[in-house]
């Protein structure tokens, strides 16, 4: 156990934010992703939803100001709706850890699978939310 560290990141998490330079992506999927399919390096948080693991994840790592979408999620297909509360609980972390990223960007759903599989990482989580899954750019940390 690390001080300041939420006991939510597991050290292998840990380990892969700390690799990760400014530009690479790291996907926290729900449950029903499939992770292990679009990407060889694929960790587990089973049990965690993926707001929770935003507000983990966020005090440690920069999102990237260069880009136009460093928050990206999975948009519906047609004929499906969203769930409001899902976008919104994700919102709440993101807007205390980078205020400055109040807008979340969707991806069509096979577009999102191929950003995926050239992510850095893949999260499997225990979220259960349709279209829960969401995709965050490392920045450079501000010196």
């Amino acid at each position: 156990m690390l001080k300041g560290i939420s006991p939510l990141l597991s050290p292998e998490l840990l380990a892969t934010l700390a690799r990760m330079g400014h530009g690479d992506e790291i996907v926290l999927a729900d449950a029903h992703f499939p992770g292990e399919s679009v990407n060889p390096l694929c960790l587990r948080a089973d049990g965690l939803r993926i707001a929770d693991l935003l507000g983990a994840i966020l005090p440690l790592f920069e999102l990237d100001v260069y880009v136009p979408h460093p928050v990206q999620m999975m948009a519906p297909i047609e004929g499906d709706t969203l769930d409001p509360a899902v976008e919104a609980a994700y919102l709440v972390p993101i807007r205390k850890h980078a205020p400055d990223t109040t807008t979340i960007h969707r991806l069509e759903r096979f577009a999102f699978y191929d950003r995926a599989t050239s992510a850095f990482a893949v999260v499997m989580t225990g979220e259960t939310a349709k279209y829960g899954n969401i995709i965050l750019t490392k920045g450079v940390t501000p010196c």
